[in-house]
């Protein structure tokens, strides 16, 4: 059944509102806060233990990770239904396709407990309405002369789509909107080599990747050019600081070739602003003039990197306007508390959200 209720929402990690008060308190809260968040471990921390040690401690930290994400599925799921939407952290199994951890993996209760854990999140998120993503690290690309990382690529992207099949969105194109995100990869081979190596990739990961515009090597023009096999998401803010200062609108006619890359699902789109300190002469009603700022002396980099919040009310409403046909993910530092405070402000410029 397809979906075209508008979504946002935050990425990866939760963040509780900062703690006042007494010593007891912060400690609540940084309990709090690890309760609801995923954790990890080195690869080098488990190659220092036994066989025994190792096992008994990936398999504290997945039975933790499970629990958090289950947790924050609820949380998201009990949000108004414009704020159900939830990008996954990569390291749900973390060192899964690493050499060091495979052994442990393959223990038959941990297994169990992992399929168990992820079918039960997945039921849950469908029920609740929470739309669910994931976003690799910048390692995991299609494109690239490395035989290395283009097969370490191969092997994350693949990763995150077992993730996906285990919770359920295994089986077509983009069930519920579900999708793994990725780079391009490297300027050469770019965008040739992505498409040939995506047919190396899962039939499962093949169904489910996107691929998004990024800020120096692949505009959005460049990515269109993979339109016709892979989804793309538009990132806005990307685009911003590639085109130097240019804020894409719904009728740009590119938006009509990113919606039909979906074929028929409901497009996520990502934003994000420039951060506070670099912004702090700013009006925060009217769009950021990225000419201006580079006359000023601030590098692109300084522009390209995400603020903590959405403080930017033209923005803002930029969002309002695309949220007619895509869903977005929120890349700004404060994560939830972002994503929470840019739906308040859709719903006061678009009140037919609030009744939804």
């Amino acid at each position: 059944m397809r979906d075209e209720s508008p979504r946002l929402g935050f990425c990866c990690k939760f963040v509780l509102d900062e703690p006042e008060g007494t010593h007891k308190t912060l400690k609540a809260a940084a309990e709090a806060a690890l309760a609801m968040n995923l954790t990890s471990v080195t690869m080098a921390h488990l190659g220092r233990l036994g066989p025994a040690a190792r096992q008994a401690k990936l398999t504290g930290i997945v039975t933790h990770n499970l629990a958090a994400l289950g947790r924050q599925i609820e949380w998201v799921g009990a949000r108004p239904p414009l704020e159900r939407l939830l990008r996954i952290a990569s390291n749900v199994l973390p060192g899964y396709t690493h050499p060091v951890a495979r052994a442990a993996y393959a223990d038959a209760s941990l297994k169990d407990a992992i399929e168990t854990g992820l079918a039960a999140i997945g039921a849950r998120a469908r029920t609740l309405g929470v739309r669910l993503s994931f976003h690799p690290g910048p390692f995991c690309l299609l494109a690239s002369r490395n035989p290395d990382a283009l097969a370490n690529g191969i092997a994350e992207l693949d990763y995150h789509a077992e993730l996906m099949d285990l919770m359920g969105y295994g089986g077509g194109w983009h069930p519920h909107g579900a999708h793994i995100n990725i780079h391009v990869g490297a300027r050469d081979p770019g965008v040739a080599g992505f498409r040939e190596t995506l047919p190396r990739v899962s039939r499962i990961a093949r169904d489910l990747v996107t691929v998004e515009n990024d800020e120096n090597s692949f505009g959005i023009d460049a990515v269109l050019m993979l339109a016709e096999t892979v989804p793309v998401v538009l990132d806005l803010h990307h685009h911003w600081v590639e085109s130097g200062g240019t804020y894409m609108e719904p009728d740009d006619p590119r938006i009509a070739r990113i919606r039909q890359s979906w074929r028929g699902v409901r497009p996520v789109a990502h934003i994000s602003v420039s951060r506070e300190a670099v912004m702090a002469d700013c009006d925060a009603g009217a769009l950021p003039d990225f000419q201006a700022l580079r006359a000023a002396g601030h590098s692109w980099r300084d522009l390209a990197a995400h603020s903590d919040g959405m403080w930017n009310r033209a923005v803002n409403d930029l969002v309002a306007r695309h949220l007619a046909w895509a869903d977005f993910e929120i890349e700004a530092k404060a994560k939830n508390l972002a994503s929470v405070a840019i739906a308040r402000h859709v719903t006061r410029a678009l009140p037919s959200l609030a009744a939804a």
